[in-house]
């Protein structure tokens, strides 16, 4: 794994830079030759491509929950849209196919690895280049963030959830170098955590700005990302007043929303495709309009991306086979009249266009919409923040508090023109708030976030929000779906160790066998 970086950065080192910061919407990278790395100006490059890190590929995060909706009345309709395994794999928990599938490339394992390496280079090399200290010190931690954002994404794809039951169980490869010579084995889990924490506490000593010049720079590191990711992290904990304290902190830093009823809108961009109700007669169709938000326009173009203003730091889900599918479930959480991310984002009749194309015979279901048909929020935001604030005071029994922060977030989400009652949720009980933030935090973020709520639930002393999953689907061999046999369910729940996702054996064959699979 680590060889195939070195073998692109060695003595030197090839970098995309941009020729001014502050033009980034409108310069393109250009590409240098073989640079030697001797001054914080060229690291500082490193770390501005944000390219090379925005990127999430991670199938587990996508459909390894129940916000996909992998169904049998989906797979019927047109089976020749579910012939990418690895999704099915994911979906289903699987390990025994997933790792050797030949599909399952572009893992999470080695694009988060790759990250890593990158913020090591950095860390490498900032006392053997020219530069100021205060240059030098934004950059080390910034590398540490990025690090730390890594390796919190990858502990949890990779790794049991933390619990005194589980803390000697296997962790991560603990990168910290670019040497050829650094161990790949896996340590424990309570290392890998000890690590992550202090890249955090490094990353918190960013002074950078998330506004500079009137404008939010969220491809770079800065205090706000640095105290929403600790915020993430201390939630997942379970250590809720650590998480609160980051998250508002992350809020006093900058807490700007987009207001759905003002500045969210559809594309002009619309597709129109032939419905045939009876494949037998092509003579008769229907045509239906299929709408999109307005940020499904720019597929190469980042403009609308970074553009995004709710971000503290850009990272995004990235999904290459352009459907993300919700479940029966998921959908039924909007208030479909009123809630306007139900109205923008979960696009009507998505399966009768490409990918999908289910019109011959026509099959209607959603697909959700954020970016283009790939990429989804999953770097923290303010509305993230928001909801993580609302939940730690709602489970430290602070019910009044935590609605009317929750409601800060549904006052720029929910059509101004519903009901008070509409718009506003209330609770009846510490437990009443809780299962409700829950809820909403599944209609603001779905996907992304779910897999990591569903996995920290287990780990704190409610019992209330632990979640079972179950799924009914086709049974499958390591080549094809077999539709022809009868659905069977998929359970996964509280205990089950395929929370911890399997490493690809490309990846073990990487480290030429030193890592360890993850057993089951």
């Amino acid at each position: 794994m680590i060889k195939k970086y070195l073998s692109i950065i060695t003595i030197s080192v090839l970098l995309i830079a941009f020729t001014s910061c502050d033009d980034f919407l409108s310069e393109k990278p250009s590409k240098t030759t073989s640079l030697e790395i001797k001054t914080v100006e060229h690291l500082d490059a490193i770390l501005e491509n944000y390219s090379s890190f925005y990127q999430i590929p991670s199938k587990e995060a996508i459909a390894g929950h129940d916000d996909f909706g992998l169904t049998v009345d989906l797979y019927n309709a047109r089976p020749a849209s579910f012939s990418s395994l690895p999704i099915i794999y994911c979906s289903t928990w699987d390990v025994k196919y997933f790792p050797f599938d030949a599909q399952a490339r572009g893992s999470a394992w080695s694009a988060e690895y790759g990250k890593i390496f990158r913020a090591n280079l950095v860390l490498e090399y900032l006392d053997k280049v020219s530069g100021t200290d205060e240059q030098k010190s934004r950059l080390r931690a910034e590398a540490h963030l990025v690090r730390a954002y890594s390796l919190l994404e990858l502990v949890h794809t990779y790794c049991l959830p933390y619990t005194e039951e589980t803390k000697n169980e296997l962790g991560l490869a603990l990168k910290q170098s670019v040497s050829f010579e650094e161990l790949s084995h896996r340590a424990t889990l309570a290392e890998t955590y000890a690590l992550l924490e202090s890249d955090i506490e490094k990353a918190l000593e960013i002074k950078s700005k998330l506004v500079q010049n009137d404008r939010v720079r969220h491809w770079r590191g800065n205090i706000g990302a640095a105290n929403a990711l600790a915020a993430r992290y201390w939630l997942g904990r379970g250590d809720y007043a650590k998480a609160e304290t980051y998250a508002q902190a992350a809020l006093n830093e900058y807490d700007q929303l987009l207001d759905y009823n003002t500045e969210m809108r559809y594309s002009s961009k619309t597709e129109t495709p032939r419905i045939y109700n009876d494949p037998s007669d092509l003579d008769y169709y229907e045509e239906f309009t299929v709408k999109f938000p307005y940020t499904y326009d720019n597929q190469t173009d980042m403009t609308d991306m970074i553009g995004w203003r709710e971000f503290y730091y850009f990272r995004l889900l990235n999904y290459d086979s352009w459907w993300y599918i919700p479940s029966q479930e998921l959908v039924n959480l909007y208030n479909h009249d009123y809630d306007l991310r139900f109205k923008y984002h979960y696009v009507d009749g998505y399966s009768y266009i490409s990918p999908a194309s289910m019109n011959k015979p026509a099959y209607r279901w959603y697909g959700y919409i954020f970016f283009f048909k790939d990429r989804i929020p999953a770097g923290p935001t303010v509305a993230e923040m928001l909801l993580t604030k609302a939940e730690c005071q709602a489970r430290r029994n602070d019910v009044q508090g935590a609605m009317a922060t929750v409601n800060i977030l549904r006052a720029k989400r929910i059509d101004s023109s519903a009901p008070a009652n509409e718009i506003n949720l209330s609770a009846s009980s510490r437990q009443d708030a809780i299962v409700k933030i829950l809820e909403e935090r599944r209609r603001e973020m779905p996907f992304y976030i779910r897999r990591f709520d569903i996995r920290r639930f287990y780990c704190n002393t409610d019992d209330f929000d632990d979640v079972t999953i179950t799924k009914t689907f086709f049974p499958y061999s390591n080549t094809a779906v077999l539709g022809g046999d009868a659905p069977v369910q998929y359970t996964i729940g509280k205990g089950d160790r395929r929370w911890a996702s399997p490493i690809l054996n490309t990846d073990i064959v990487s480290s030429q066998g030193k890592l360890q699979q993850n057993t089951y």
